[in-house]
């Protein structure tokens, strides 16, 4: 299985008063993580984001889970760890984790949805779905 590494400071913005990395800045990290991801395996998703065009292809969060287990800090150089965990027609799902060396601050798991230009539900190319399989 193949697990991409983003790396990801912790600034100021992303705490919240007492300097602890605020619940909302996860799920940004969360998805850089994913882009990047993607991105790696040729996958952009601005590239196919016209929604006018017929080939039109989104990636939407159907369902997103958090489970948090230490702080992160002000600072903090941290690791997004993303890898597949299924892929089935139009979705796959993904499994991320938040740590700061070896220690896990949280983890994820998110559930991908491609949809076409029309906001429904759309069957990923044959290529890329191959890309993705090949990933997990």
């Amino acid at each position: 299985m193949t697990v991409h590494r983003l790396a990801v400071r912790v600034y100021f913005e992303d705490t919240d008063a007492g300097g602890i990395l605020y619940h909302g800045s996860h799920m940004r990290f969360f998805e850089r993580g994913r882009t990047e991801f993607l991105r790696d395996l040729g996958i952009s998703q601005s590239a196919s984001a016209d929604r006018t065009s017929p080939e039109a292809l989104l990636f939407v969060v159907r369902k997103f889970t958090i489970e948090y287990f230490r702080p992160g800090l002000l600072d903090d150089l941290l690791t997004v760890e993303t890898e597949i965990a299924a892929i089935t027609g139009p979705r796959f799902n993904v499994a991320q984790r938040l740590r700061r060396g070896e220690e896990l601050l949280a983890s994820a798991d998110v559930e991908v949805v491609a949809i076409g230009g029309n906001g429904r539900p759309r069957r990923l190319p044959a290529d890329m779905a191959t890309r993705i399989a090949a990933a997990s």
